[in-house]
């Protein structure tokens, strides 16, 4: 029997036998496939049951973004596993615009809707407009699965196409991939990040995802500009609108902790401290290494690399701290031997400004023993140089 096309899988999926097949699915082992698959189609349509494997599957995927709880109710794409936000980064996007006031969003290139469940968990009333029409109606069923109905309309339309003078704000999440991977240039964004930015100036409120390698100069005048990183990845960079005016933010989730910037000139460059900070990947995307190296009272070890040296160990959400016991030239056979000498076995490497890579300096060195030791290969001053340490 011939797979489902995949909206008649998606309606079948919602279905009493549907659901119950998908629900006996929660915890299968894809390595078992085939003996499951073989079971199931004793007493199911094999068409339903391969849809039902194949949507279980990305649920297992999806867990990581979404939750175990909520991604064993929600169906999903292929998609919109890779693409949708993170549920911590909406839900914190969201909590934004419940502070602004807002009170209804449009929320366009909507996706499978993980933005636009989080609006509504925080009280917002949500339009969810997406052009493809399997995505719409998988952001429908997800609205539906979570109980979310009455807050969430589903739109299946070209977002240019759409009216969003009735709504408090707009978010616009465009699509940053195509046929080749990854879009590099904002205006290859779909939409436009010209159109967008135009979308967003039409509300009091409005947010514009965009990937967190945008260009600073290529952020709107006006716009203030948030990197978020979760759990220490840097996963994206908002446009705000209607906000504070050309302000630059990092937030780190879980917390959130936010350092906005201060207009700091750059910091000094000086000698090797007892303590080394390497900075989140959200205040160095958003140019706040300054900020960062003033609240640990700190310096640069370099001036073009962002790893700072202090003497003094000040807890900071904004960046990992390391205590620093031996600084030296860069030289394998060296590092091999004071690392023999220390009997150090659990070897971290970390690199900035060092065309080295980590893999090549494990198998040189070959770590043996119980001790543990942190690696920097980055320059100092302008020098290849070897920092070793532990986390303080």
């Amino acid at each position: 029997m011939n797979d489902l096309d995949p909206l008649a899988a998606l309606a079948a999926l919602r279905t009493e036998e549907g659901g119950a097949l998908l629900a006996s699915l929660a915890s299968y082992d894809p390595a078992q496939e085939l003996s499951v698959a073989t079971r199931l189609r004793r007493e199911h349509p094999a068409a339903l049951v391969s849809a039902a494997l194949g949507q279980a599957r990305l649920r297992q995927r999806a867990a990581a973004k979404f939750g175990e709880a909520d991604a064993r109710r929600m169906f999903f794409t292929p998609n919109g596993v890779e693409q949708s936000t993170r549920r911590t980064v909406a839900a914190h996007r969201a909590a934004r615009f419940a502070a602004l006031g807002v009170r209804s969003v449009a929320d366009l290139c909507s996706g499978i809707g993980g933005d636009a469940i989080a609006l509504a968990r925080a009280g917002i009333s949500v339009l969810a407009v997406d052009r493809d029409p399997l995505t719409a109606e998988v952001a429908r069923a997800n609205a539906e699965a979570l109980d979310l109905s009455g807050l969430i309309e589903v739109r299946c339309a070209d977002v240019t196409d759409v009216d969003t003078s009735s709504y408090d704000a707009v978010f616009v999440d465009p699509a940053r991939r195509g046929g080749r991977g990854r879009i590099f240039d904002p205006e290859a964004y779909s939409p436009p990040l010209s159109w967008a930015v135009g979308a967003a100036r039409t509300r009091p409120h409005a947010a514009l995802k965009v990937a967190p390698g945008i260009p600073h100069e290529a952020v709107p005048e006006g716009a203030e500009a948030e990197w978020i990183s979760d759990g220490g990845d840097v996963k994206e960079a908002v446009l705000w609108f209607g906000t504070a005016p050309s302000a630059v933010r990092a937030t780190l989730l879980p917390g959130p902790h936010t350092l906005t910037g201060r207009d700091l000139p750059n910091p000094p460059v000086r000698p090797v401290g007892r303590y080394l900070y390497e900075p989140d990947g959200a205040a160095i995307r958003a140019h706040l290494v300054a900020e960062v190296a003033e609240d640990v009272s700190g310096g640069l070890l370099d001036e073009t690399i962002a790893y700072i040296t202090s003497e003094a160990l000040h807890p900071t959400p904004y960046a990992t701290a390391y205590e620093i016991t031996d600084a030296l030239p860069f030289n394998m056979k060296k590092l091999k031997a004071l690392l023999r000498d220390r009997r150090v076995g659990n070897l971290t490497v970390k690199k900035r400004g060092s065309a080295v890579e980590p893999e090549e300096v494990r198998r040189k060195v070959r770590p043996q023993g119980p001790n543990a030791a942190t690696v920097f290969l980055t320059r100092v001053a302008g020098a290849p140089t070897m920092l070793i340490g532990r986390p303080a």
